[in-house]
């Protein structure tokens, strides 16, 4: 068992505020004081510091998390085997193009076997990554940008990004320039997403933005979108395997930009997740 100053520990890291933590843990502040400073003197190293009033973790903190919510991840696996359940539950995340139109196939080869039990979490590659630090999640499969310094990833894809439209639209089939593109409406996804951080980065090297296009729409559901693409209200940036999707699309490329990107089963850094990961997918 972890030693229950590691929760207090990573309670603290999550709100940074002494007294925030004692009344989330219904301890007093000094007795948060204490455990920090246990854990202090168990690792040499000083764990918090303050600069110019305001609470920040010191490197060792950083790395101590990292494993500290590695270590509670473990821990709750070894606590499923001990109960000797014959029924494996996965706790997946994916972003939205990945979660319903990527993993489909190895959804329902994973759950052919009665041993095997799924929760399925479709959200935005932040709100993942969040869910991952918390232990809600044992990987997520996202196709956003991520932080390889917090996470570990295995690369399961690239996957081209391109430009959709109405069969019938004048940018059907073309490579665009960014002139022509910024006169059409674009219809986005909404902040924190993968699909739109992407997006913003290939326009941030035009020196350009969102909010230069003629009109924008932020939209959270793809569905949605691909359905105002097809009616003729704009235009969007998806994953090739969305365009794919569907018959009534079309699909346009930025003159001069050919666009890739990975599609990353990410987890907590020191987490072994190589036999989860493996039980999913079906292979390695």
């Amino acid at each position: 068992m972890l030693d229950y100053r590691i929760d207090t520990f990573l309670t603290l890291c999550e709100c940074m505020n002494y007294r925030k933590t004692a009344d989330i843990l219904h301890i007093s502040q000094p007795a948060v004081t204490q455990q920090i400073h246990f854990l202090e003197n168990q690792y040499g190293q000083k764990l918090f510091a303050y600069e110019n009033r305001r609470l920040v973790k010191t490197e060792a903190a950083v790395v101590l998390e990292k494993y500290a919510r590695a270590a509670k991840l473990q821990e709750r696996d070894l606590r499923q085997k001990l109960e000797n359940s014959p029924i494996q539950v996965l706790r997946v995340g994916a972003t939205k193009t990945i979660g319903d139109y990527y993993l489909k196939g190895d959804i329902r080869r994973y759950l052919q076997s009665p041993e095997n039990a799924l929760t399925l979490i479709v959200d935005n590659t932040e709100r993942l990554l969040h869910l991952l630090e918390e232990n809600e999640l044992d990987f997520a499969v996202v196709e956003g940008f991520f932080d390889k310094a917090s996470f570990d990833n295995i690369l399961l894809r690239r996957e081209p990004f391109v430009g959709i439209c109405r069969k019938d639209h004048p940018f059907a089939g073309r490579e665009v320039t960014m002139e022509e593109l910024l006169e059409e409406t674009i219809i986005h996804r909404e902040d924190g997403s993968g699909t739109r951080a992407i997006l913003e980065q290939e326009l941030s090297g035009y020196n350009e933005s969102l909010q230069r296009f003629r009109r924008h729409i932020c939209i959270s559901s793809f569905n949605i979108i691909l359905d105002l693409v097809k009616q003729g209200f704009g235009v969007s940036f998806v994953y090739n395997i969305l365009a794919d999707s569907d018959p009534e699309l079309a699909k346009f490329s930025i003159r001069g930009e050919s666009v890739v990107r990975e599609f990353n089963v990410v987890y907590l850094k020191y987490a072994d997740m190589d036999e989860k990961i493996q039980l999913f997918f079906g292979r390695p």
